[in-house]
């Protein structure tokens, strides 16, 4: 069978730099240390799959046993700076021993605090103490230091509120109650986000790990090859495909870059794209996965929760702005290749897609599986656990593909490590839920963001881009969007805004934090695989994702991008598809100076504006939309008769952008 270890979905490769420090504190368990952290592992998923199957527990207990398992693989994996190059010290152990005792105390007295009403004593509040400092310290060391400032930030606001005046000013609370309500309750650390890791994205995570070890991720790859290969930069647009593939399911923009990068940027380089445009085509399709459902990442599952929605309603709304977002990178990537006269891979290159359907094929069933099950009205866990039991089921009837008793067993152990990140994230941003609820603190914000804007929606709309992307630099998708969900979202809300335009707006924004300088994680991980400059990657990057900019203010605008269940029209959506499938089309044409020549300063002025049109699905602006980008393309048309096509073809080839490499 495949590796399981062939496509890393959890670490950076060795080398590859990042802001976040997990590739540099990451330590490979080996001897001993590996036998420990299987078992610690293998116990974990086994413990998530049978509370699936068989009845959850109580939220706190339920959530106690994974952060407790978790705390212990933290500080095992992630040792100490100083022990390093050591390995694993005395000192990391006593932390995973600590943490997971600490945690898993609420399990133990569960019953005694339900009689005392969660007032704490003595011993409740040190452990509780020590619950906050271990899992801020674990937050560190998994993810860098940025996320963890942040928590500790709203820690502290909940005890100085009384000196700050003016509207974030409040009462201020005691150590004690702080401490109460983070440990104690569901409003802080064991809260909603850690609670939905805990209920299915655990399971969703396992399914991920189950699929690269048994070789699929191997097929998404051969089948955007197959299907797209050959075209024109057929490399660019098969690490697009593969991509989505990968990042549907994983959930994590870096993962995925480092996942299905290694493979798609040596391959783009190799037909004659340029490394900084290589990586920037991978780095935007790694992070659109997230918005591609039937799975979209972990996000959107804390968002149905947080809206109080099914996921299969969130996937509905998400799925037209999510193929926008990919036919927009597919063609800014094709004119690229037909401005540079790139070719695609030739037919000896590429697999044959009836031999990858009747050889493989069969190893996808369990993702229509999942739809299937969603679309039935199942919940997400029963749809995870069915998956799971047709990914394990259907390898043993394939020779090539069966698994042994310890890949199995490798398999489990996986599923902890590659959810470890997101518990410790998830357990993290309980601080800021905490403090929000305890000081109303993301409603003032709200209301200063209203306030600031003037009461307009559009000025609203830009200051929670830009919080988005600011406060979402250097942290995952999952944390980013739960903080934006708290403090950006209800300013949206206050302006009327249905909730869930709302939460995909700063859900967007959140996924597009990895793509924007300064930090811009995604391009800064593709730039090190491709052997590229950092800022060129991320302008180039940018510039790529320029529909994941526009799209979110269009459907909040016009709602009927979003799909409803409700008041679905075959006729308008239909509709809707058509015109802003052509907009983005055109969109991705202007951004990129090239239509059907090289475009001219007046004809690209009115291709954008076209294309803004288009976008809308009102009737009237998408006909003027679609004139303007007729007309565009006319004049193009007439001007390549006239003789002047060499010389656009030429000016393309000393614009900025890619071309063939010296």
């Amino acid at each position: 069978m495949t590796d399981y270890a062939e496509i890393s979905h959890d670490h950076p490769q060795k080398g590859t730099p990042t802001t976040f420090e997990v590739g540099s504190r990451y330590l490979e368990p080996s001897g001993a240390l590996k036998i420990v952290v299987g078992i610690i592992g293998a116990s974990l998923t086994l413990f998530e799959a049978y509370t699936a199957q068989f009845g959850l527990l109580v939220a706190n207990k339920q959530r106690s046993v994974l952060l407790a398992f978790g705390l212990a693989l933290a500080f095992l994996l992630y040792p100490s700076r100083f022990k390093k190059k050591a390995g694993i010290g005395l000192f990391d152990v006593l932390l995973a021993a600590c943490g997971f005792a600490s945690t898993i105390y609420i399990l133990v007295v569960f019953d005694q605090l339900a009689l005392r009403q969660g007032w704490p004593t003595q011993t409740d509040f040190i452990m509780g103490l020590l619950t906050i400092i271990f899992v801020t310290l674990a937050g560190y060391r998994v993810g860098g230091w940025i996320l963890p400032t942040i928590c500790l930030f709203f820690l502290t606001y909940c005890y100085w509120g009384r000196w700050i005046p003016g509207r974030f000013g409040h009462r201020g609370f005691s150590v004690i109650s702080i401490v109460r309500h983070m440990y104690l309750s569901t409003e802080g650390i064991f809260g909603l986000p850690l609670g939905v890791v805990s209920d299915f994205i655990y399971l969703f995570i396992f399914f991920g790990v189950i699929l690269t070890a048994t070789g699929v991720g191997k097929v998404f790859i051969d089948l955007a090859l197959a299907a797209l290969g050959g075209s024109r930069g057929g490399p660019a647009k098969v690490g697009v495909l593969a991509s989505g593939f990968f990042g549907t399911i994983n959930g994590s923009s870096v993962a995925n870059v480092v996942g299905t990068g290694t493979f798609t940027i040596p391959l783009m380089k190799s037909i004659g794209y340029r490394p900084y445009f290589a990586a920037a085509t991978e780095a935007c399709a790694s992070c659109g996965g997230q918005l591609m459902p039937p799975i979209m990442g972990a996000a959107a599952f804390i968002m149905a929760e947080f809206i109080g929605v099914s996921y299969l309603t969130v996937a509905l709304a998400a799925a037209l702005p999510g193929v926008l977002y990919y036919v927009s990178v597919l063609v800014s990537v094709h004119f690229e290749a037909v401005r540079n006269d790139l070719k695609g891979l030739s037919k000896d290159q590429l697999p044959s897609l009836k031999r990858i359907i009747l050889k493989d094929g069969f190893m996808l069933l369990p993702i229509p599986v999942i739809i299937l099950f969603l679309v039935r009205g199942y919940t997400p866990t029963m749809a995870a656990l069915w998956a799971i039991y047709m990914s394990l089921l259907l390898p043993l009837f394939n020779k090539e593909k069966r698994y042994r008793l310890k890949d199995l067993y490798a398999m489990l152990g996986r599923g902890a490590t590659s959810a470890l990140e997101l518990i410790i994230i998830c357990s993290l941003i309980g601080f800021i839920i905490g403090a929000s609820t305890l000081t109303g603190f993301g409603l003032k914000l709200a209301g200063a963001i209203v306030d600031l804007a003037g009461g307009y929606l559009l000025p609203v709309l830009f200051l929670t881009m830009i919080a988005s992307i600011i406060l979402g630099a250097g942290i995952p998708t999952t944390g980013n969007y739960i903080m934006m969900a708290l403090l950006t979202a209800p300013a949206l809300k206050l302006m009327n805004i249905q909730a869930i335009n709302a939460h995909l707006f700063v859900f967007y924004f959140g996924i597009i934090s990895d793509l924007t300088p300064p930090v811009a994680l995604a391009a800064l991980v593709a730039a090190g695989l491709a052997g590229a400059p950092f800022w060129k990657t991320a302008l180039t990057s940018t510039k790529l994702a320029v529909a994941g900019f526009i799209i979110p203010y269009m459907f909040v605008l016009s709602p009927d991008l979003l799909i409803s269940a409700e008041n679905f029209s075959m006729v308008n959506t239909l509709f809707t598809v058509i015109t802003a499938v052509i907009g983005v089309i055109a969109l991705a044409g202007a951004v990129q100076n090239f239509f059907y020549l090289q475009l001219k300063i007046h004809e690209r002025i009115p291709l954008f504006f076209g294309a803004f049109l288009l976008i809308s699905p009102n009737l009237t602006q998408s006909l003027i939309g679609f004139l303007l980008m007729s007309a565009i393309l006319f004049v193009q048309i007439q001007r390549s008769k006239s003789g002047n096509f060499q010389k656009s073809i030429e000016f393309g080839k000393s614009s900025p952008g890619v071309g063939p490499q010296a």
